[in-house]
């Protein structure tokens, strides 16, 4: 029979490996430090905020052809998009977006309508170029630290090698004296990409010298119609098969490269096929012909086109118009919120008459 020191010691053993365990799952159930991800995603920032992005903030296409699924999130909040965080309070949430509401019903009759929500859009959007205006402001001092007023292609070319790993000074030094760079395959048709996009940036008379305007349009195309054209014509050499420079919905459909791995994958696959036969045959293709031309896809991709942000406020409120009289009311907007901010807000029910 066991002592009762043996038991106590048994006992102590068992409670400290229980112990070690709780910490354990602690550890990786803990939610990661935000201050360590955010400062490694400042340093991300660092390194790339002289690339073009590519999510451009209020235009339905990435420039990597794929579709921009958080557009109408970006449509509906403007600069206001980070405040709706997933992990964000329910109540404080419903509550700003009782106060959009109130800004968007322009005349008070407790209901939007599509002039209104088209508005509404336009005035977003322009808040996302205003900001793009501000960081280019930034990203430019960056590239042209003599402070002259423009930049070369050598210029940006050094810094963006840098940004990748290089010695900016031994880069510097090669350029100046003609010498060959030993740069990798991957990395140089990078750069022959974005000297392609400078060339196009540079506005004539071509000097290949850009100044913060054109390099404004380097890095956010959709600020210039030239480059809003070229964008649209990268979109569709990447997507054109037959190279007719027009999109069948085949050609628009196709899966990326890679293959089904798993059922999961297969899901994925399923939805990317799903939502861009949609974009197509309800949005992008105009005239309904089965084509998509550059005409129609650059309509398509222009932020500030009032026609398209009339047709964008329509579809919007007919996802959540559930009395279908073609206004969104404050409960419609509340049970779609997820729709709106990207945020679900639960019990919306119980809790917008004692706030409202």
């Amino acid at each position: 029979m066991m002592s009762r020191q043996a038991f106590l010691c048994s006992l102590g053993s068992l409670y400290l490996s229980l112990l070690f365990i709780f910490l354990l799952m602690d550890v990786y159930a803990r939610p990661a430090n935000n201050s360590v991800l955010k400062e490694k995603a400042a340093d991300s920032k660092d390194e790339n905020e002289i690339l073009p992005p590519d999510h451009l903030n209020g235009v339905k296409m990435e420039m990597d052809g794929h579709l921009n699924k958080e557009f109408h999130q970006e449509v509906f909040l403007g600069k206001e998009m980070e405040e709706f965080e997933e992990d964000s309070e329910p109540r404080r949430n419903r509550k700003k977006l009782m106060v959009i509401f109130s800004k968007v019903d322009i005349n008070n009759d407790k209901k939007i309508s599509a002039k209104e929500m088209q508005r509404w859009i336009m005035e977003k959007t322009d808040e996302h170029f205003q900001e793009a205006v501000e960081e280019n402001k930034m990203h430019f001092r960056a590239v042209d630290p003599d402070g002259d007023g423009h930049v070369s292609w050598d210029e940006y070319k050094i810094k963006f090698l840098a940004s990748k790993g290089f010695n900016e000074k031994e880069i510097a030094e090669k350029i100046k004296n003609n010498e060959e760079l030993k740069i990798d395959e991957e990395t140089q048709e990078v750069l022959d990409n974005l000297k392609d996009r400078w060339y196009q940036a540079d506005n004539p008379p071509p000097d290949l010298l850009l100044t913060e305007e054109e390099f404004l349009s380097f890095l956010h195309p959709e600020h210039s119609r030239g480059m809003l054209q070229f964008m649209v014509k990268e979109i569709i050499r990447d997507l054109d098969q037959d190279g007719d420079k027009k999109l069948t919905l085949s050609e628009f459909i196709s899966l990326p490269v890679g293959t089904v791995e798993n059922q999961q994958a297969q899901d994925i696959d399923d939805d990317w096929v799903k939502d861009r036969r949609k974009e197509f045959q309800e949005v992008i293709d105009a005239n309904h012909d089965g084509i998509v031309t550059m005409e129609e896809l650059e309509e398509y991709m222009d932020p500030m086109n009032e026609h398209n942000a009339l047709n964008e406020a329509r579809q919007m409120i007919a996802v959540a118009d559930e009395n279908q009289n073609h206004h969104l009311e404050l409960e419609e907007i509340l049970k779609y919120s997820e729709y709106f901010t990207g945020s679900k807000l639960m019990d919306y029910a119980r809790n917008v008459h004692e706030e409202f």
